[in-house]
Protein backbone atom coordinates (compact mmCIF):
# COMPACT_ATOMS: atom_id res chain seq x y z
CA UNK A 1 0.00 0.00 0.00
CA UNK A 2 2.81 2.40 0.79
CA UNK A 3 4.59 1.47 -2.30
CA UNK A 4 1.04 2.42 -4.70
CA UNK A 5 1.15 5.79 -2.57
CA UNK A 6 4.73 6.50 -3.26
CA UNK A 7 4.17 5.90 -7.29
CA UNK A 8 1.34 8.56 -6.95
CA UNK A 9 3.13 10.91 -4.97
CA UNK A 10 5.74 10.86 -7.88
CA UNK A 11 3.39 10.49 -10.76
CA UNK A 12 1.65 13.48 -9.67
CA UNK A 13 5.28 15.32 -8.97
CA UNK A 14 6.43 14.65 -12.49
CA UNK A 15 2.75 15.73 -13.83
CA UNK A 16 3.46 19.49 -11.68
CA UNK A 17 6.93 19.62 -12.88
CA UNK A 18 5.51 19.19 -16.42
CA UNK A 19 3.43 21.46 -16.65
CA UNK A 20 5.51 23.70 -15.09
CA UNK A 21 8.26 22.94 -18.01
CA UNK A 22 5.34 23.47 -20.57
CA UNK A 23 4.07 26.86 -18.81
CA UNK A 24 7.62 28.36 -18.90
CA UNK A 25 8.16 26.98 -22.45
CA UNK A 26 4.92 28.63 -23.69
CA UNK A 27 5.93 32.05 -22.28
CA UNK A 28 9.49 32.02 -23.65
CA UNK A 29 7.79 31.20 -27.12
CA UNK A 30 5.67 33.85 -26.75
CA UNK A 31 7.68 36.18 -25.83
CA UNK A 32 9.36 36.12 -29.17
CA UNK A 33 6.17 35.26 -31.33
CA UNK A 34 2.77 37.23 -31.73
CA UNK A 35 -0.82 35.78 -32.51
CA UNK A 36 -3.96 36.28 -31.69
CA UNK A 37 -7.19 34.51 -31.86
CA UNK A 38 -10.52 36.03 -32.80
CA UNK A 39 -13.66 33.33 -32.50
CA UNK A 40 -16.11 35.94 -33.20
CA UNK A 41 -18.11 34.92 -36.72
CA UNK A 42 -17.43 38.24 -37.89
CA UNK A 43 -14.21 38.81 -36.90
CA UNK A 44 -14.82 41.36 -35.02
CA UNK A 45 -11.62 41.90 -33.37
CA UNK A 46 -9.15 41.19 -36.12
CA UNK A 47 -7.33 44.05 -37.33
CA UNK A 48 -6.66 43.88 -41.15
CA UNK A 49 -3.61 43.37 -42.84
CA UNK A 50 -3.32 46.90 -44.65
CA UNK A 51 -3.94 48.30 -40.35
CA UNK A 52 -1.19 45.78 -39.29
CA UNK A 53 1.75 47.12 -41.54
CA UNK A 54 0.51 50.75 -41.39
CA UNK A 55 0.87 50.24 -37.53
CA UNK A 56 4.42 48.93 -38.28
CA UNK A 57 5.89 51.86 -39.10
CA UNK A 58 4.48 54.51 -35.90
CA UNK A 59 7.72 54.79 -34.65
CA UNK A 60 6.75 57.30 -31.35
CA UNK A 61 3.89 57.61 -29.27
CA UNK A 62 0.14 58.27 -30.87
CA UNK A 63 -1.70 59.06 -27.35
CA UNK A 64 -5.48 59.42 -27.61
CA UNK A 65 -7.98 61.41 -25.40
CA UNK A 66 -11.37 59.13 -25.41
CA UNK A 67 -14.05 61.30 -23.75
CA UNK A 68 -16.54 58.66 -23.74
CA UNK A 69 -15.83 58.25 -19.90
CA UNK A 70 -19.22 58.71 -17.37
CA UNK A 71 -22.73 58.02 -17.00
CA UNK A 72 -24.13 56.84 -20.44
CA UNK A 73 -27.63 54.95 -21.41
CA UNK A 74 -26.36 51.18 -22.64
CA UNK A 75 -25.60 52.24 -26.36
CA UNK A 76 -23.50 54.82 -25.67
CA UNK A 77 -21.74 52.50 -22.92
CA UNK A 78 -21.43 50.01 -25.72
CA UNK A 79 -19.33 52.63 -27.99
CA UNK A 80 -17.14 53.50 -25.19
CA UNK A 81 -16.34 49.49 -24.26
CA UNK A 82 -15.94 48.90 -27.73
CA UNK A 83 -13.59 51.90 -28.27
CA UNK A 84 -11.18 50.65 -25.45
CA UNK A 85 -11.45 47.19 -26.52
CA UNK A 86 -10.26 48.08 -29.97
CA UNK A 87 -7.50 50.72 -29.02
CA UNK A 88 -6.57 47.49 -27.05
CA UNK A 89 -6.20 45.19 -30.16
CA UNK A 90 -4.28 48.49 -31.46
CA UNK A 91 -2.10 48.43 -28.50
CA UNK A 92 -1.06 44.71 -28.98
CA UNK A 93 0.71 45.49 -32.35
CA UNK A 94 2.60 48.34 -31.16
CA UNK A 95 2.73 49.64 -28.12
CA UNK A 96 3.64 53.15 -28.95
CA UNK A 97 -0.72 53.04 -29.21
CA UNK A 98 -1.78 54.63 -25.75
CA UNK A 99 -4.59 56.32 -24.44
CA UNK A 100 -6.89 57.31 -21.28
CA UNK A 101 -10.73 57.93 -21.29
CA UNK A 102 -11.53 61.27 -19.76
CA UNK A 103 -15.51 62.54 -18.14
CA UNK A 104 -15.36 66.62 -19.41
CA UNK A 105 -17.97 66.69 -16.39
CA UNK A 106 -15.96 66.02 -13.72
CA UNK A 107 -14.57 69.74 -13.82
CA UNK A 108 -14.39 71.81 -10.72
CA UNK A 109 -17.27 74.47 -11.65
CA UNK A 110 -19.35 74.90 -14.18
CA UNK A 111 -17.49 77.44 -15.95
CA UNK A 112 -14.78 75.15 -15.99
CA UNK A 113 -17.21 72.79 -17.72
CA UNK A 114 -18.20 75.12 -20.42
CA UNK A 115 -14.48 76.41 -20.86
CA UNK A 116 -13.94 72.58 -21.64
CA UNK A 117 -16.46 72.32 -24.17
CA UNK A 118 -16.05 75.68 -26.02
CA UNK A 119 -12.06 74.09 -26.20
CA UNK A 120 -13.01 70.72 -27.47
CA UNK A 121 -15.73 72.41 -30.07
CA UNK A 122 -13.10 74.57 -31.62
CA UNK A 123 -10.01 71.34 -31.53
CA UNK A 124 -12.85 70.00 -33.95
CA UNK A 125 -15.15 67.58 -31.84
CA UNK A 126 -18.72 67.66 -32.38
CA UNK A 127 -21.26 67.63 -29.39
CA UNK A 128 -24.52 65.57 -29.24
CA UNK A 129 -27.35 65.73 -26.28
CA UNK A 130 -28.43 62.75 -24.99
CA UNK A 131 -31.30 61.77 -22.76
CA UNK A 132 -30.32 60.26 -19.37
CA UNK A 133 -32.86 58.61 -16.66
CA UNK A 134 -32.17 59.00 -13.15
CA UNK A 135 -34.38 57.89 -10.18
CA UNK A 136 -35.94 61.51 -9.40
CA UNK A 137 -36.14 61.59 -13.86
CA UNK A 138 -34.70 62.15 -17.08
CA UNK A 139 -32.22 64.98 -18.06
CA UNK A 140 -29.85 65.98 -21.16
CA UNK A 141 -26.52 65.49 -21.09
CA UNK A 142 -24.03 66.85 -23.56
CA UNK A 143 -21.13 64.16 -24.76
CA UNK A 144 -18.64 64.88 -27.20
CA UNK A 145 -18.44 60.95 -28.59
CA UNK A 146 -14.83 61.29 -29.94
CA UNK A 147 -11.45 61.53 -29.27
CA UNK A 148 -7.72 64.01 -29.77
CA UNK A 149 -5.22 62.22 -30.90
CA UNK A 150 -1.80 63.85 -30.38
CA UNK A 151 1.51 62.50 -32.03
CA UNK A 152 4.64 64.54 -31.43
CA UNK A 153 3.43 68.37 -31.88
CA UNK A 154 0.36 67.57 -33.83
CA UNK A 155 -3.18 67.06 -32.67
CA UNK A 156 -5.96 65.91 -34.79
CA UNK A 157 -9.46 65.33 -33.60
CA UNK A 158 -11.15 61.74 -34.28
CA UNK A 159 -14.93 61.22 -34.23
CA UNK A 160 -16.50 57.93 -32.71
CA UNK A 161 -20.14 59.00 -33.63
CA UNK A 162 -21.59 58.47 -37.53
CA UNK A 163 -24.43 60.83 -37.12
CA UNK A 164 -27.33 59.57 -40.03
CA UNK A 165 -30.06 60.86 -41.30
CA UNK A 166 -33.31 58.74 -40.57
CA UNK A 167 -31.19 56.00 -39.11
CA UNK A 168 -32.02 54.32 -35.53
CA UNK A 169 -29.93 55.30 -32.86
CA UNK A 170 -29.42 51.44 -32.69
CA UNK A 171 -28.02 51.02 -36.03
CA UNK A 172 -25.95 54.36 -35.71
CA UNK A 173 -24.13 53.21 -32.95
CA UNK A 174 -23.69 49.45 -34.48
CA UNK A 175 -22.09 51.59 -37.59
CA UNK A 176 -20.20 53.50 -35.66
CA UNK A 177 -18.47 50.70 -34.13
CA UNK A 178 -18.20 49.22 -37.50
CA UNK A 179 -16.19 51.77 -38.65
CA UNK A 180 -13.97 52.14 -35.07
CA UNK A 181 -10.81 50.47 -36.60
CA UNK A 182 -11.14 52.30 -39.84
CA UNK A 183 -11.65 55.71 -37.86
CA UNK A 184 -8.52 55.17 -35.32
CA UNK A 185 -6.10 53.46 -38.26
CA UNK A 186 -7.09 56.90 -40.43
CA UNK A 187 -6.55 59.15 -38.09
CA UNK A 188 -2.81 57.67 -37.29
CA UNK A 189 -1.85 57.28 -40.79
CA UNK A 190 -2.60 60.80 -41.22
CA UNK A 191 -0.94 62.36 -38.00
CA UNK A 192 1.86 60.14 -38.91
CA UNK A 193 2.26 60.52 -42.24
CA UNK A 194 5.14 63.24 -43.26
CA UNK A 195 4.97 62.83 -47.32
CA UNK A 196 1.54 63.81 -48.67
CA UNK A 197 0.95 62.34 -52.34
CA UNK A 198 -0.24 65.71 -54.45
CA UNK A 199 -3.86 66.12 -55.62
CA UNK A 200 -4.84 68.83 -58.04
CA UNK A 201 -8.31 70.86 -58.80
CA UNK A 202 -8.04 71.01 -62.68
CA UNK A 203 -8.52 74.55 -63.93
CA UNK A 204 -9.66 76.57 -67.18
CA UNK A 205 -12.84 75.28 -67.96
CA UNK A 206 -15.16 77.08 -66.00
CA UNK A 207 -14.27 74.57 -63.05
CA UNK A 208 -15.76 75.64 -59.60
CA UNK A 209 -13.50 78.11 -58.26
CA UNK A 210 -11.54 78.05 -54.68
CA UNK A 211 -13.86 79.43 -52.97
CA UNK A 212 -16.58 77.25 -54.25
CA UNK A 213 -14.38 73.75 -52.78
CA UNK A 214 -12.85 75.88 -50.09
CA UNK A 215 -13.68 73.36 -47.39
CA UNK A 216 -13.11 70.35 -49.03
CA UNK A 217 -9.59 71.64 -49.81
CA UNK A 218 -8.92 72.16 -46.45
CA UNK A 219 -10.01 68.81 -45.70
CA UNK A 220 -7.76 67.30 -48.03
CA UNK A 221 -5.10 69.07 -47.19
CA UNK A 222 -4.74 66.67 -43.81
CA UNK A 223 -4.34 64.01 -46.03
CA UNK A 224 -2.86 65.56 -49.63
CA UNK A 225 -0.80 68.20 -50.93
CA UNK A 226 -3.80 70.13 -52.82
CA UNK A 227 -3.43 72.51 -55.32
CA UNK A 228 -4.73 74.31 -58.52
CA UNK A 229 -3.64 73.59 -61.94
CA UNK A 230 -4.55 74.77 -65.48
CA UNK A 231 -3.25 72.39 -68.22
CA UNK A 232 -2.78 74.99 -70.93
CA UNK A 233 -1.52 72.15 -73.75
CA UNK A 234 1.53 71.54 -71.17
CA UNK A 235 2.39 68.06 -71.43
CA UNK A 236 4.23 67.05 -68.39
CA UNK A 237 1.51 69.51 -66.33
CA UNK A 238 0.25 66.72 -64.81
CA UNK A 239 3.70 64.94 -63.63
CA UNK A 240 3.76 63.80 -60.00
CA UNK A 241 0.29 64.28 -59.50
CA UNK A 242 -1.27 61.65 -58.06
CA UNK A 243 -5.09 62.24 -58.16
CA UNK A 244 -7.08 65.43 -60.06
CA UNK A 245 -10.67 66.71 -59.28
CA UNK A 246 -12.64 67.80 -62.27
CA UNK A 247 -15.04 70.16 -60.36
CA UNK A 248 -18.24 71.29 -62.45
CA UNK A 249 -16.96 72.56 -66.06
CA UNK A 250 -19.15 74.78 -68.05
CA UNK A 251 -16.82 75.04 -71.31
CA UNK A 252 -15.42 72.91 -73.69
CA UNK A 253 -12.04 70.62 -73.64
CA UNK A 254 -10.07 70.83 -76.31
CA UNK A 255 -8.28 67.69 -77.65
CA UNK A 256 -4.90 68.74 -75.93
CA UNK A 257 -6.41 69.21 -72.77
CA UNK A 258 -8.49 66.05 -73.49
CA UNK A 259 -5.34 63.99 -74.88
CA UNK A 260 -3.29 65.32 -71.41
CA UNK A 261 -6.06 63.98 -69.19
CA UNK A 262 -5.85 60.42 -71.01
CA UNK A 263 -2.36 60.33 -70.84
CA UNK A 264 -2.51 60.89 -67.07
CA UNK A 265 -4.76 57.99 -66.33
CA UNK A 266 -2.85 55.33 -68.94
CA UNK A 267 0.16 56.77 -66.61
CA UNK A 268 -1.55 55.61 -63.27
CA UNK A 269 -3.02 58.64 -62.37
CA UNK A 270 -6.79 59.32 -60.67
CA UNK A 271 -9.80 61.14 -61.95
CA UNK A 272 -12.79 62.07 -59.88
CA UNK A 273 -15.62 63.31 -62.68
CA UNK A 274 -17.59 65.90 -61.20
CA UNK A 275 -19.71 67.08 -63.96
CA UNK A 276 -23.04 68.76 -65.02
CA UNK A 277 -24.29 67.35 -68.08
CA UNK A 278 -27.07 70.11 -67.64
CA UNK A 279 -27.04 73.70 -66.96
CA UNK A 280 -29.16 74.85 -64.54
CA UNK A 281 -28.95 77.14 -61.54
CA UNK A 282 -30.96 78.42 -58.83
CA UNK A 283 -29.60 81.98 -59.53
CA UNK A 284 -31.29 81.76 -62.45
CA UNK A 285 -34.12 81.51 -60.26
CA UNK A 286 -33.91 84.37 -58.31
CA UNK A 287 -35.51 86.94 -60.30
CA UNK A 288 -37.81 84.65 -62.61
CA UNK A 289 -39.62 82.12 -61.31
CA UNK A 290 -38.90 79.81 -63.94
CA UNK A 291 -35.46 79.01 -66.20
CA UNK A 292 -34.74 76.56 -68.73
CA UNK A 293 -32.35 74.16 -68.59
CA UNK A 294 -30.28 72.98 -71.26
CA UNK A 295 -27.02 70.86 -71.64
CA UNK A 296 -23.70 72.90 -72.82
CA UNK A 297 -21.14 71.43 -74.94
CA UNK A 298 -18.23 69.59 -72.57
CA UNK A 299 -16.61 67.88 -75.42
CA UNK A 300 -16.32 64.87 -72.95
CA UNK A 301 -18.81 62.58 -74.18
CA UNK A 302 -16.31 60.44 -76.48
CA UNK A 303 -14.01 60.09 -72.91
CA UNK A 304 -16.26 58.89 -70.79
CA UNK A 305 -17.61 56.49 -73.93
CA UNK A 306 -14.44 55.25 -74.24
CA UNK A 307 -13.94 54.23 -70.59
CA UNK A 308 -17.25 52.42 -69.55
CA UNK A 309 -20.20 55.34 -68.66
CA UNK A 310 -22.34 57.77 -70.42
CA UNK A 311 -23.70 60.34 -68.62
CA UNK A 312 -27.23 60.98 -69.90
CA UNK A 313 -28.76 64.96 -70.35
CA UNK A 314 -31.70 64.96 -68.13
CA UNK A 315 -33.06 66.13 -64.96
CA UNK A 316 -33.85 64.05 -61.87
CA UNK A 317 -36.86 64.69 -59.77
CA UNK A 318 -37.24 63.12 -56.73
CA UNK A 319 -39.52 62.40 -54.08
CA UNK A 320 -37.06 62.08 -51.11
CA UNK A 321 -35.14 65.83 -52.08
CA UNK A 322 -34.42 68.67 -49.81
CA UNK A 323 -35.72 72.21 -49.33
CA UNK A 324 -35.61 75.66 -50.05
CA UNK A 325 -36.96 78.56 -48.68
CA UNK A 326 -39.86 80.52 -50.29
CA UNK A 327 -42.12 83.37 -49.71
CA UNK A 328 -45.38 81.91 -49.28
CA UNK A 329 -47.22 84.72 -47.86
CA UNK A 330 -47.28 88.21 -45.71
CA UNK A 331 -48.44 88.74 -42.37
CA UNK A 332 -48.60 92.17 -42.60
CA UNK A 333 -45.85 93.80 -45.21
CA UNK A 334 -43.31 91.16 -43.21
CA UNK A 335 -43.16 88.36 -46.24
CA UNK A 336 -43.79 85.00 -44.48
CA UNK A 337 -40.61 82.36 -45.72
CA UNK A 338 -41.28 78.55 -45.45
CA UNK A 339 -39.38 75.35 -46.54
CA UNK A 340 -41.05 73.42 -49.52
CA UNK A 341 -39.74 70.63 -50.61
CA UNK A 342 -37.50 71.08 -53.79
CA UNK A 343 -37.69 67.78 -56.00
CA UNK A 344 -34.67 68.79 -58.17
CA UNK A 345 -32.47 68.44 -55.22
CA UNK A 346 -32.56 64.85 -54.80
CA UNK A 347 -31.57 63.20 -50.90
CA UNK A 348 -29.45 60.03 -52.22
CA UNK A 349 -29.12 57.31 -49.11
CA UNK A 350 -26.31 54.69 -49.88
CA UNK A 351 -27.21 50.97 -49.82
CA UNK A 352 -24.51 48.54 -51.32
CA UNK A 353 -21.72 47.76 -49.08
CA UNK A 354 -18.83 49.06 -50.53
CA UNK A 355 -15.72 51.54 -48.81
CA UNK A 356 -16.40 54.52 -50.48
CA UNK A 357 -20.45 54.64 -49.14
CA UNK A 358 -20.33 52.20 -46.02
CA UNK A 359 -21.82 53.55 -43.17
CA UNK A 360 -21.97 56.87 -44.70
CA UNK A 361 -24.85 59.42 -44.04
CA UNK A 362 -27.44 60.61 -46.91
CA UNK A 363 -26.00 62.69 -49.71
CA UNK A 364 -27.43 65.81 -51.22
CA UNK A 365 -27.06 66.76 -54.80
CA UNK A 366 -28.45 69.96 -56.98
CA UNK A 367 -29.68 69.35 -60.57
CA UNK A 368 -28.11 65.88 -61.14
CA UNK A 369 -28.46 63.56 -64.00
CA UNK A 370 -28.44 59.53 -64.58
CA UNK A 371 -25.32 57.68 -65.63
CA UNK A 372 -25.76 54.71 -67.52
CA UNK A 373 -23.05 52.18 -67.93
CA UNK A 374 -21.37 50.75 -71.21
CA UNK A 375 -19.95 47.24 -71.68
CA UNK A 376 -16.34 47.89 -72.13
CA UNK A 377 -13.45 44.93 -72.11
CA UNK A 378 -11.48 44.80 -68.95
CA UNK A 379 -13.56 47.88 -66.94
CA UNK A 380 -15.50 46.87 -63.48
CA UNK A 381 -18.61 48.83 -63.17
CA UNK A 382 -19.88 49.45 -59.32
CA UNK A 383 -22.96 51.50 -58.93
CA UNK A 384 -21.75 53.84 -55.85
CA UNK A 385 -25.06 56.10 -55.51
CA UNK A 386 -28.57 55.32 -56.82
CA UNK A 387 -31.92 57.88 -56.51
CA UNK A 388 -34.51 56.60 -54.48
CA UNK A 389 -37.64 54.44 -55.58
CA UNK A 390 -40.09 57.74 -56.45
CA UNK A 391 -37.79 59.09 -59.26
CA UNK A 392 -38.71 61.18 -62.19
CA UNK A 393 -36.74 62.04 -65.55
CA UNK A 394 -36.99 65.40 -67.41
CA UNK A 395 -35.22 65.38 -70.89
CA UNK A 396 -33.46 68.40 -72.15
CA UNK A 397 -33.81 71.34 -73.11
CA UNK A 398 -36.89 71.08 -70.13
CA UNK A 399 -38.59 73.83 -67.66
CA UNK A 400 -37.42 74.65 -64.21
CA UNK A 401 -40.16 76.27 -62.53
CA UNK A 402 -40.91 76.85 -58.86
CA UNK A 403 -44.67 76.45 -59.23
CA UNK A 404 -43.65 73.02 -58.47
CA UNK A 405 -43.70 73.97 -54.76
CA UNK A 406 -46.81 75.03 -54.78
CA UNK A 407 -48.41 71.29 -55.97
CA UNK A 408 -48.42 68.07 -54.20
CA UNK A 409 -47.07 65.65 -56.86
CA UNK A 410 -48.49 63.13 -58.82
CA UNK A 411 -46.35 60.22 -57.19
CA UNK A 412 -47.51 58.23 -61.01
CA UNK A 413 -45.34 60.23 -62.54
CA UNK A 414 -42.54 59.30 -60.61
CA UNK A 415 -42.03 55.99 -61.76
CA UNK A 416 -38.59 55.57 -61.80
CA UNK A 417 -36.24 53.69 -59.34
CA UNK A 418 -32.63 53.40 -58.63
CA UNK A 419 -31.23 55.83 -61.25
CA UNK A 420 -27.26 55.72 -60.83
CA UNK A 421 -25.83 59.44 -60.01
CA UNK A 422 -22.52 57.99 -59.03
CA UNK A 423 -20.00 54.90 -60.98
CA UNK A 424 -16.85 53.26 -60.01
CA UNK A 425 -14.47 52.72 -63.23
CA UNK A 426 -11.78 50.15 -62.09
CA UNK A 427 -9.40 48.45 -64.83
CA UNK A 428 -7.07 48.64 -67.73
CA UNK A 429 -8.36 51.63 -69.76
CA UNK A 430 -7.56 51.90 -73.45
CA UNK A 431 -6.23 54.98 -74.42
CA UNK A 432 -9.51 57.63 -76.42
CA UNK A 433 -6.52 58.81 -78.93
CA UNK A 434 -5.50 55.21 -80.30
CA UNK A 435 -4.45 55.14 -83.96
CA UNK A 436 -6.17 58.90 -83.81
CA UNK A 437 -3.26 61.21 -82.92
CA UNK A 438 -2.71 64.76 -84.63
CA UNK A 439 0.69 65.87 -86.29
CA UNK A 440 1.03 68.78 -83.74
CA UNK A 441 0.34 65.76 -81.02
CA UNK A 442 3.28 63.93 -82.19
CA UNK A 443 5.62 67.55 -82.60
CA UNK A 444 4.52 68.47 -79.25
CA UNK A 445 5.53 64.91 -77.52
CA UNK A 446 9.00 65.24 -79.32
CA UNK A 447 9.30 68.83 -78.13
CA UNK A 448 8.93 67.14 -74.33
CA UNK A 449 9.93 63.88 -74.90
CA UNK A 450 7.55 62.14 -74.00
CA UNK A 451 5.91 58.77 -75.10
CA UNK A 452 2.28 57.70 -75.92
CA UNK A 453 0.23 54.90 -73.93
CA UNK A 454 -2.11 53.13 -75.80
CA UNK A 455 -3.36 51.12 -72.45
CA UNK A 456 -3.26 51.37 -68.32
CA UNK A 457 -2.38 48.94 -65.84
CA UNK A 458 -4.94 48.76 -63.43
CA UNK A 459 -6.32 51.97 -62.42
CA UNK A 460 -9.89 53.62 -61.39
CA UNK A 461 -11.49 56.65 -61.77
CA UNK A 462 -15.14 57.55 -60.41
CA UNK A 463 -17.70 59.15 -62.49
CA UNK A 464 -20.70 61.40 -60.71
CA UNK A 465 -23.08 63.45 -62.57
CA UNK A 466 -23.07 66.31 -60.49
CA UNK A 467 -20.66 68.58 -59.80
CA UNK A 468 -22.67 70.76 -56.63
CA UNK A 469 -21.90 67.33 -54.55
CA UNK A 470 -18.49 69.27 -53.88
CA UNK A 471 -19.69 72.51 -53.67
CA UNK A 472 -19.85 74.23 -49.62
CA UNK A 473 -22.05 77.23 -48.93
CA UNK A 474 -21.40 80.12 -47.32
CA UNK A 475 -22.51 82.64 -44.38
CA UNK A 476 -21.96 86.35 -43.68
CA UNK A 477 -19.84 86.68 -40.39
CA UNK A 478 -19.25 89.84 -39.65
CA UNK A 479 -19.35 91.55 -42.51
CA UNK A 480 -17.14 88.21 -43.92
CA UNK A 481 -17.85 85.89 -46.26
CA UNK A 482 -17.16 82.44 -44.73
CA UNK A 483 -17.53 78.93 -46.21
CA UNK A 484 -19.41 76.44 -44.52
CA UNK A 485 -18.39 72.68 -44.22
CA UNK A 486 -18.95 70.94 -46.82
CA UNK A 487 -22.73 69.16 -46.57
CA UNK A 488 -24.34 71.43 -44.70
CA UNK A 489 -27.27 73.16 -45.84
CA UNK A 490 -27.94 76.50 -43.59
CA UNK A 491 -31.49 76.36 -44.97
CA UNK A 492 -32.48 72.95 -43.61
CA UNK A 493 -29.55 73.05 -40.76
CA UNK A 494 -28.97 69.70 -41.74
CA UNK A 495 -25.28 68.00 -42.07
CA UNK A 496 -25.08 65.90 -44.93
CA UNK A 497 -22.62 62.84 -46.05
CA UNK A 498 -20.92 64.78 -49.16
CA UNK A 499 -17.68 65.82 -47.10
CA UNK A 500 -17.47 62.22 -46.16
CA UNK A 501 -17.83 61.00 -49.64
CA UNK A 502 -15.68 62.77 -51.24
CA UNK A 503 -12.89 62.15 -48.57
CA UNK A 504 -13.36 58.37 -49.52
CA UNK A 505 -13.45 58.85 -53.02
CA UNK A 506 -10.29 60.45 -53.12
CA UNK A 507 -8.71 57.73 -50.05
CA UNK A 508 -10.32 55.23 -51.75
CA UNK A 509 -8.37 56.38 -54.97
CA UNK A 510 -4.92 56.69 -53.94
CA UNK A 511 -4.92 54.67 -51.31
CA UNK A 512 -2.43 52.04 -52.01
CA UNK A 513 -2.07 50.56 -48.33
CA UNK A 514 -5.54 48.96 -48.87
CA UNK A 515 -6.40 51.05 -45.30
CA UNK A 516 -9.81 51.84 -47.06
CA UNK A 517 -10.96 48.39 -46.66
CA UNK A 518 -11.65 48.04 -43.11
CA UNK A 519 -14.23 50.24 -44.09
CA UNK A 520 -15.92 47.05 -45.03
CA UNK A 521 -16.72 45.04 -41.53
CA UNK A 522 -19.97 44.27 -41.40
CA UNK A 523 -20.99 43.69 -37.07
CA UNK A 524 -24.65 42.11 -36.99
CA UNK A 525 -26.80 44.23 -34.28
CA UNK A 526 -28.15 41.28 -32.32
CA UNK A 527 -31.06 43.68 -30.00
CA UNK A 528 -33.50 41.94 -27.91
CA UNK A 529 -36.53 41.85 -28.34
CA UNK A 530 -38.35 45.05 -26.16
CA UNK A 531 -41.17 43.65 -26.68
CA UNK A 532 -40.68 40.38 -24.97
CA UNK A 533 -38.54 42.15 -22.82
CA UNK A 534 -41.30 44.64 -21.68
CA UNK A 535 -43.92 42.01 -21.40
CA UNK A 536 -42.01 38.86 -19.98
CA UNK A 537 -39.48 41.29 -17.78
CA UNK A 538 -39.77 39.25 -14.56
CA UNK A 539 -39.81 35.39 -16.01
CA UNK A 540 -35.98 36.57 -18.40
CA UNK A 541 -34.62 38.03 -15.26
CA UNK A 542 -35.07 34.67 -13.06
CA UNK A 543 -33.82 33.18 -16.09
CA UNK A 544 -30.52 34.76 -16.29
CA UNK A 545 -29.95 35.16 -12.47
CA UNK A 546 -31.69 31.63 -11.18
CA UNK A 547 -30.66 29.05 -13.77
CA UNK A 548 -26.81 29.14 -14.12
CA UNK A 549 -27.11 29.13 -9.82
CA UNK A 550 -29.48 26.00 -10.28
CA UNK A 551 -27.48 24.02 -13.01
CA UNK A 552 -23.99 24.68 -10.66
CA UNK A 553 -26.13 23.09 -7.96
CA UNK A 554 -27.48 20.00 -9.69
CA UNK A 555 -23.99 19.58 -11.06
CA UNK A 556 -22.55 19.68 -7.20
CA UNK A 557 -25.07 17.26 -5.99
CA UNK A 558 -24.48 15.24 -9.00
CA UNK A 559 -20.94 14.90 -9.18
CA UNK A 560 -20.52 14.38 -4.59
CA UNK A 561 -23.16 11.22 -5.38
CA UNK A 562 -20.98 10.05 -8.02
CA UNK A 563 -17.85 10.40 -5.81
CA UNK A 564 -19.85 8.47 -2.31
CA UNK A 565 -20.78 5.88 -4.73
CA UNK A 566 -17.31 5.59 -5.81
CA UNK A 567 -15.69 5.73 -2.90
CA UNK A 568 -18.12 3.49 -0.72
CA UNK A 569 -17.38 0.56 -3.08
CA UNK A 570 -13.42 1.00 -2.52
Amino acid sequence: MTTKKKQIKIQNLTQLTLSIVIIILINIIGSFTFFRIDLTSEKRYSLSDATKEMLKKVDDIVYFKVFLEGDFPTGFKRLSKETKEMLDEFRAYNKNIQYEFINPTKVKDKEDVKGLYDQLIKKGLEPTTIMVKKTEGSSQQVVFPGALVTYREKELPLQLLNNQIDISSENVLNNSIQSLEYGISNVIKKITTIYKPKVAFIEGHGELNKEKVADISKTLSDYYDVSRIKINHKLKSLDLIKAIIIAKPDTAFDEKDKYIIDQFIMKGGKVLWLVDPVYATMDSLQKNIETVAFAPHLNLEDMFFNYGVRINSNLIMDIQSSSIPMVTGKTGNQPQINLVPWYYFPIITPYINHPIVNNLNSLKLEFASTIDTIGVDGIRKTILLTTSKNTKLNNTPCRVSLDITKKIPDERLFNKSNEPVAVLLEGEFKSLFQNRLLEDFIDSMKVAKTQFIEKSKQNKMIVISDGDIIKNQFQNSNGQIVPLPLGYDKYTQISYGNKDFILNAINYLCDDSGLISARSKVLKLRLLDSTKITKNRLFWQLLNTLVPVLIVVLFGIIQGFIRKRKYARS
